[in-house]
């Protein structure tokens, strides 16, 4: 998919301009073969106006307290086979390096779920999924739906034969 994304910002005399517009190449992953990530915006602090519209440091997949993150994720079908000869290791690693944090809350006992201490707002631009909670119950969503995603232990089933769109915020949140 092709996204673009165009910031704005202001001069040192307060006066808006655009800083950028520009396509957003996708983080893909050998381990989810047809899974699209793009980083849109981020930060790991509340941040502060004016700025001049420079891209914040962000490094991990999921923000800090007083962070967010801005992305459209792709999920494709549940039924999308994994590459023939994939290496494990070298997947692992390359998920850990392109998506970092992802891997730590992801449950290698429980394909797919995993909570963090974030609050999630997810849009359903196309297709349709699947949330599963913790105690087995799931939901089936279809575009235009959303979800408000409480720090919740979760997973996300494409049970369909086609790939699901969906904008996600992420905003950091201390878990007590």
């Amino acid at each position: 998919m092709r996204i673009r994304r165009v910031v704005t910002g202001q001069r040192a005399d307060g006066t808006s301009v655009f800083v950028s517009d520009r396509p957003v190449d996708p983080i893909t992953v050998a381990l989810i073969p047809g899974a699209e990530l793009h980083a849109l915006w981020d930060s790991d602090e509340a941040v502060r106006l004016p700025t001049d519209g420079s891209r914040p440091a962000a490094p991990g997949w999921f923000p800090p307290a007083a962070g967010f993150r801005f992305a459209m994720v792709t999920l494709p079908p549940d039924s999308t086979p994994p590459p023939a000869g994939l290496a494990m290791d070298a997947a692992l690693a390359e998920m850990g390096a392109k998506l970092p944090g992802l891997l730590e809350v992801l449950e290698r006992d429980s394909p797919g779920m995993h909570r963090s201490d974030t609050i999630d707002f997810e849009y359903v631009v196309a297709g349709e999924i699947w949330l599963e909670l913790d105690d087995g119950a799931e939901l089936h969503l279809r575009a235009g739906d959303t979800v408000v995603q409480n720090g919740t232990r979760h997973a996300w089933r494409n049970k369909s034969s086609e790939p699901c769109v969906m904008a996600v915020a992420i905003v950091g949140a201390r878990r007590d």
